[in-house]
């Protein structure tokens, strides 16, 4: 096998992250699926829901999360909007709040939902010339009129990690919902949703948990449950959902509320490898080699000359490293000239992005490192 496809060179776990025998696990979890679904008997329902089941309680463990308080979502996007539009009196007439360096799908959201809804959209900038929110800017526009705090808990452009436990305990003061996405940390930081206690977090199972696009999660408070009415129902947001009375209809008293229609469970089932691959991981071994690889990258970049845009403490910083080419190099050449060796990372302007997980090895950094040198020499 070559440092093509060994993975020893895969810089891309804020993106789609790999673990050793994923595609065979993911192959063998839809040869099953097939298997099932294409069998003429009863056995689709029971096999589909129960895999399901078994993908919301992996990561019931992850996030520490009480029965109840999980289920799917599509994406982050669409977790949002279920949280959001369950609770339209909470936030009409007053400010929904969310730093700049967001996921930019959860603002295109919000920035529709705000005249329908009838909030402000309070977006708080970055510094000039800043990498990131700083956290004491965004708790300084965080007054008691915020119905809502979104908060990144770390940026997908510059891995910046927020002081979540302060964000949690001022939010608490300001009588606000306190919403998370967690997708840039989940599987690779540990995260409890009750320390510091959140009302509301969303992520993907891709990126560190390494599974599939559209197996998302929501995780709702319990104390929250009761008040909740999200927008859509559906036969899967009842007690029962093969109960088809008409006029009995009524919400399930857990997360199920937050299902409709029939739930898209494929990409649950193909995720659920991944989780059980994770689960079953030294984690703390993990982080500890992301965080020796990572501090390599940043003291490689300086000694490129290239500035790191990602905090240097590894208190303060998600899993990723990112650096700033310079101006009038061309972004999208050096991630192509990069690939073209094996080596996968990928840009957001002129950020560089550089994620090590758990197949990028120490021989892949340092070749990471002294390819980019001689394309920045060019």
């Amino acid at each position: 096998m070559t440092s093509e496809t060994d993975g020893s060179g895969y810089f891309l776990y804020h993106s789609i992250g790999q673990y050793p025998g994923k595609a065979r696990d993911i192959a063998a979890a839809m040869s099953g699926f097939a298997a099932v679904w294409g069998r003429a008997d009863g056995a689709q329902w029971p096999f589909v829901l129960g895999k399901r089941q078994a993908f919301i309680d992996r990561w019931r463990a992850i996030l520490n999360a009480p029965a109840g308080s999980v289920t799917t979502a599509e994406s982050v996007t669409a977790a949002v909007h279920a949280f959001v539009t369950a609770f339209p009196a909470r936030l009409k007439g007053r400010r929904v709040l969310i730093a700049a360096d967001c996921f930019p799908s959860v603002h295109f959201l919000l920035s529709g939902l705000a005249p329908r809804i009838g909030f402000t959209l309070d977006t708080v900038p970055l510094r000039p010339g800043a990498h990131w929110v700083e956290d004491e800017d965004f708790l300084a526009r965080w007054g008691a009129d915020v119905g809502l705090a979104l908060l990144t808990w770390v940026s997908s452009t510059s891995s910046h990690r927020i002081d979540l436990a302060a964000m949690a305990a001022h939010g608490r003061r300001m009588g606000s919902l306190i919403a998370v996405d967690i997708t840039q940390g989940a599987g690779l930081l540990p995260f409890d949703v009750n320390a510091p206690a959140i009302d509301f977090a969303a992520s993907t199972s891709l990126k560190w948990m390494c599974g599939t696009p559209g197996a998302g999660i929501l995780y709702i408070a319990p104390h929250l449950i009761a008040e909740a009415d999200p927008e859509q129902h559906g036969w899967f947001s009842q007690p029962d959902p093969f109960s088809w009375a008409l006029d009995r209809f009524s919400l399930a008293p857990d997360a199920r509320r937050f299902d409709s229609g029939t739930p898209g469970a494929v990409a649950a089932i193909a995720s659920l490898p991944a989780l059980d691959w994770h689960a079953a991981a030294d984690r703390a071994a993990i982080l500890a080699a992301n965080r020796h690889l990572s501090r390599r990258l940043m003291a490689g970049l300086g000694e490129l000359g290239l500035p790191v845009a990602s905090p240097l403490d590894d208190d303060r910083r998600g899993g990723s490293v990112m650096t700033l080419l310079p101006s009038g190099q061309d972004a999208a050449a050096v991630v192509a000239a990069l690939a073209a060796q094996g080596l996968h990372a990928d840009a957001r302007g002129r950020t560089l992005r550089l994620s090590p997980g758990v197949m990028t090895t120490a021989d892949g950094t340092l070749r990471l490192l002294d390819a980019l040198g001689a394309l920045l020499r060019r």
